[in-house]
């Protein structure tokens, strides 16, 4: 009995010990070397994973800076400038300075201005609502206002205005990383430079129906009339498929075309009032 209890026990021993060595040889074998530079660069970034970067995480985003021998094309949303040179100074390479960028709503078809005209009944959420129906109201092209891009932002940069449907952006909060422009099934978010003082021009619509239905739909809709182009300066204005489009690189935010549309779908932030042009009084001289 005590010699079957041996041999059991000699068994087993030998047996962890072949199981040792062959895990020993696979993991040589088979050893995956990582740079440790990796691990630097991952401590230098702000660890959001977010997926701004075009990377998974920012752990596949540290591989790829480390990997690439050129990383100029690479860019980090949320650490910015700062911390792209950080990383540009610990692995010797050069990175360009990029401008910042906050987020856009496409849309200010607030409830005042476009009227529900149908009650949808089904899931919050914007995707579904944009595979089986066009909307509650008769723009086709606007937010549905069930706050996905909201619940996408995971930097509180975002909130559903309760008067208007319409989400509200703070861009002191907003990191650019882009989560809130995947989630919007129709596409009414994007990333535009943030300008000094956050001064931005852009058309805030994407309704692409001719002139009279889109201001039917919506009070502040573009009706494609062209007049801000024509007073464009530097042509950073285009109208495709009755819709004006501000090319943000071209503009100077000079402001004529807000001066000029005439369902005011252009906005403007953060610019200070225009200064009321005074005018002459003209002196009647009487000959008597």
């Amino acid at each position: 009995m005590s010699d079957s209890i041996l041999y059991s026990v000699l068994l087993l021993t030998a047996l962890g010990v072949i199981a040792a060595i062959v895990l020993f040889v696979v993991s040589k074998k088979f050893y995956v070397y990582e740079d440790p530079l990796i691990e630097e660069v991952d401590a230098l970034l702000p660890g959001a994973n977010c997926a701004g970067c075009g990377s998974p995480g920012c752990r596949a985003f540290a591989e790829k800076l480390v990997k690439n021998d050129d990383i100029s094309d690479l860019f980090c949303p949320v650490g910015g400038n700062e911390v792209m040179k950080s990383i540009a100074a610990l692995l010797g390479k050069e990175v360009l300075e990029k401008e910042p960028t906050v987020a856009v709503l496409l849309c200010n078809g607030s409830c005042d201005v476009r009227p529900k005209t149908t009650q949808f009944e089904g899931p919050e959420s914007c995707s579904i609502s944009a595979m089986i129906f066009s909307g509650e109201t008769d723009c086709q092209y606007g937010c549905l206002g069930k706050g996905e891009c909201v619940d996408a932002c995971d930097f509180e940069a975002m909130y559903m205005d309760k008067e208007t449907g319409l989400p509200v952006i703070i861009t002191d909060n907003c990191t650019s990383c882009g989560a809130c422009v995947e989630a919007c099934p129709k596409d009414l978010l994007e990333l535009r430079p943030r300008n000094k003082r956050d001064l931005k021009i852009y058309v805030a619509c994407k309704n692409q129906e001719k002139g009279g239905v889109a201001k039917k739909a919506c009070a502040v809709a573009c009706i494609g009339c062209s007049l801000c182009v024509k007073v464009c300066p530097k042509d950073a204005i285009t109208v495709e498929n009755f819709l004006a489009y501000i090319d943000a690189d071209a503009c100077t935010l000079c402001r004529k075309c807000v001066d000029v549309c005439p369902t005011h779908a252009i906005i403007e932030t953060n610019f200070p009032p225009k200064k009321k042009k005074k005018i002459r009084e003209e002196k009647v001289i009487k000959i008597e």
